[in-house]
């Protein structure tokens, strides 16, 4: 019997893990799968080891990894498969297949297109700054780049630029910093981030201490939980069951 487990990234933030387990909850019941589980990689539980166990029990012979991620990087080129690997040491019967991150879709640039819009602000002349969470893997900065560079064209926009909160890349703080040299205009922020918890905080708190008198910084929702990010979930889980 096939079993499919979700492994979403787990937040210290009540508030993150709730809502993750309600997308999730929300994704189940439209995946036509009769064993579905939840687990985190960090900071929640039940944990990956724990949600095959239930997967297991459950009757679960093969278990398609569903992880929910934005790009790939560490977490699902090292983290992951370290916790798979300990699990098919105890579980050596069980076939386990981990699939794709979400990676670069025009459904989830059409959902940063609708944060733009969602500001009922005019756009079409400013700069927009796409900010990830961060990675030491370089490509993060390839896949966010290329999303940043579909982006602009599908809201033909005049600049959209990338960079992250930790690890390789460009900083926030410098990359915003260099667009405020160049000519007066609003800059849009777009926070490429499934929770809006502290990590989004953290933006308010920078933004506040380098914006200048008079200036536009419009920071946008984060690209949240929305439709268009459950219809890739759904497609990469049906690509990992096949």
């Amino acid at each position: 019997m096939i079993a499919v487990l979700y492994i979403a990234h787990g937040s210290r933030v009540k508030k993150g893990v709730e809502e993750a387990k309600q997308f999730l909850q929300q994704t189940i019941a439209q995946v036509d799968v009769p064993i579905q589980e939840i687990s985190f990689l960090e900071l929640a539980e039940p944990t990956i080891l724990q949600g095959i166990e239930k997967c297991v029990a459950r009757g679960a012979k093969k278990i398609a990894v569903s992880p929910i991620l934005l790009l790939t990087a560490n977490h699902l080129n090292q983290d992951i498969p370290k916790e798979i690997a300990i699990a098919q040491k105890q579980f050596p019967h069980i076939e386990i297949t981990v699939g794709k991150a979400f990676g670069i879709d025009d459904r989830i640039v059409e959902s940063l297109y609708e944060r733009l819009q969602q500001t009922n602000q005019s756009f079409s002349n400013s700069k927009v700054l796409l900010i990830g969470r961060g990675s030491s893997d370089l490509a993060v900065q390839r896949d966010l780049t290329t999303i940043a560079h579909c982006l602009k064209k599908r809201a033909n926009l005049k600049q959209v630029d990338t960079c992250f909160l930790y690890g390789a890349g460009a900083s926030f703080e410098e990359t915003i910093q260099a667009l405020q040299k160049q000519e007066q205009e609003p800059i849009f922020i777009i926070p490429y981030l499934l929770f809006t918890g502290l990590l989004k905080a953290s933006i308010e708190k920078k933004i506040a201490a380098i914006q200048k008198d008079n200036e536009a910084i419009v920071l946008c929702e984060c690209l949240g939980y929305d439709l268009n990010v459950q219809r890739v979930l759904i497609e990469r889980v049906y690509e990992t069951i096949a």
